[in-house]
């Protein structure tokens, strides 16, 4: 069982324990067998309406950005020139994670592991992201955040860009029920759009249907920085719909499904994916030349607005005590050096690559969480975690047993927000995915990208490696956190053991530890085999 700190007590965890790099995992195999639950993957059944330390279970809400990048907060970025007066507060008041990572470079894939747990590279959806007439990418009786909640007596809302398909012919049907859907997959109320901001049809989705259907037709929009207004496809469309409407409409939606929960006795789960920053860039006059990074600074300024607004909601309903935030973003900006080279302002900060990419700029995200009174405010972890972890932290927090064919790549983050010092890294490792289907792993300060290129949109995008040259790339990021120095030819052993345990996480099925019944985590292999 998990004891949760009393209000106020528990030093944050500023740091991670260092791994001497991969030919530690088969050692770390034997500690946990040995130690088994004595460590810190512990977790027990509880009374229902309680958590792992006999409390009442706190509220969720996980707020996820889109296309915002690791050098966009000012917590993160101190030259950031895209004011994010919100968010700073919010580290402030919770913890800050430094090596938090998206499971994928881009949005579809990413949505999937939040969810799910598991990545979605095990699925059918290997490379690419859906579009707006994709059928439904979530399984049939697969667990999701929202039915493990929805389960435990939550009331689940999801609020924004879904795209995760909806439907289950080969083509989504609007004139048709949407279903299977968001409240399939547990949700029990759902308002937003099907895909993302640029993506047709531009309509609203409420639960099963449309709040009105695309019988209008929108023609296309170009990138601003070709001179546009803003980069949108054209296509179907409802009458009225305004692109420049969706994220304020996003935004009173969520604040409004807050209010609603007041009076209630059940906690709730607020899912909020946003589509902002990405394209079309269409920040409301209120935010215009607020920021130093054009249209996009704006854009992100107005996102940091938006989630002030869901956690004034959360203060004025009186809810902030007993709430859990998580503020991230789906993967890294789509910010080109070009930008960097007109505005100034480093969208992904330092780190090499953007948006789609295998390398750090593609996946590495600001990820900040607050829980009054268990996360010792203004601290921050160098831990390695992923989006995927979510599944495991809900349980765990619930102090509930994932049963074995849920949550095959996640991890629970909770010892580390609660300041328990670990006796190993949490994650024994970490795949990282490209929009190309280019695959990378990452253990301890290695990280192994499996061929040449940004398998992304950077140039080039595959690279052809000649005779004697490497054949793919292999980084120490606690030396190189620009991915500038190529080792894999010096590093041969590193490279064979990083392929291998990659291998074995496809062959497995799961990464994650296999979980036992009655008293959580225990007789397990680091590699998620045993």
């Amino acid at each position: 069982m998990v004891s949760l700190p009393k209000p106020g007590l528990g030093p944050g965890n500023s740091g991670r324990s260092r791994t001497p790099g991969p030919a530690a995992g088969r050692l770390w195999i034997s500690i946990l067998l040995v130690l088994g639950s004595a460590l810190y993957f512990g977790v027990a059944c509880v009374e229902p309406g309680e958590n792992a330390a006999g409390g009442e279970l706190p509220n969720i809400v996980f707020i996820l950005a889109d296309d915002m990048g690791y050098g966009d907060p000012g917590s993160y970025n101190p030259s950031s020139g895209v004011p994010t007066p919100n968010m700073d507060r919010f580290a402030e008041e919770g913890m800050r994670f430094t090596d938090a990572h998206a499971p994928s470079a881009v949005c579809s894939p990413t949505r999937y592991g939040i969810l799910t747990g598991r990545y979605a590279w095990r699925t059918s959806l290997r490379s690419g992201v859906l579009d707006g007439y994709s059928p439904a990418l979530l399984e049939e009786g697969r667990m999701t955040v929202a039915s493990l909640l929805r389960g435990h007596g939550y009331r689940t809302a999801a609020v924004g860009k879904w795209h995760l398909g909806l439907g289950s012919g080969t083509r989504t049907d609007y004139g048709q029920p949407l279903r299977p859907g968001p409240n399939a997959a547990g949700f029990d109320h759902f308002f937003g759009i099907p895909a993302s901001l640029d993506m047709v049809p531009y309509v609203y989705v409420e639960n099963e249907g449309l709040v009105e259907p695309p019988t209008d037709s929108v023609p296309g929009s170009e990138m601003r920085r070709q001179g546009g207004g803003g980069f949108w496809r054209g296509g179907p469309s409802a009458p009225g719909f305004r692109h420049i409407d969706v994220l304020p409409t996003l935004t009173e939606e969520a604040v409004s499904f807050i209010a609603r929960q007041e009076g209630s006795e059940d906690p709730f789960f607020l899912y909020l994916p946003l589509t902002a920053p990405h394209t079309p860039w269409l920040p409301i006059d209120e935010f215009a030349g607020r920021s130093t990074a054009g249209p996009y600074g704006d854009f992100v300024t107005q996102v940091d607005a938006t989630i002030g607004s869901v956690l004034g909601a959360l203060r004025q309903g009186g809810f902030e005590d007993n709430t859990i935030v998580f503020v991230t973003s789906d993967n890294g900006a789509h910010w080109l050096p070009s930008d960097v080279e007109e505005y100034g302002h480093r969208a992904n900060g330092l780190l090499r690559g953007q948006k789609a990419d295998i390398w750090e700029g593609g996946h590495r995200v600001p990820f900040i969480v607050r829980w009054p009174g268990h996360i010792a405010p203004g601290t921050s972890s160098a831990e390695t975690i992923c989006l995927v972890d979510l599944l495991a932290t809900t349980a765990d927090i619930m102090g509930y047993a994932l049963p074995r064919d849920a949550g095959e790549d996640s991890y629970s983050i909770l010892p580390i927000l609660l300041g328990e010092a670990l006796a190993l890294p949490l994650r024994e490792a970490t795949v990282h995915h490209s929009i190309n289907g280019m695959f990378s792993i990452r253990q301890g300060p290695w990280k192994l990208i499996l061929g040449r290129g940004s398998g992304g949109f950077t140039a080039p995008q595959v690279y052809e490696p000649g005779p004697g040259e490497p054949q793919g790339q292999l980084y120490n990021l606690d030396d190189d956190p620009g991915e500038a120095v190529n080792l894999y030819a010096e590093y041969p052993d590193t490279v064979e053991e990083l392929a291998a345990l990659l291998e074995a996480y496809r062959e497995s099925g799961r990464s994650a530890p296999i979980l036992g019944g009655g008293g959580g985590r225990q007789g397990l292999s680091r590699s998620g085999l045993g």
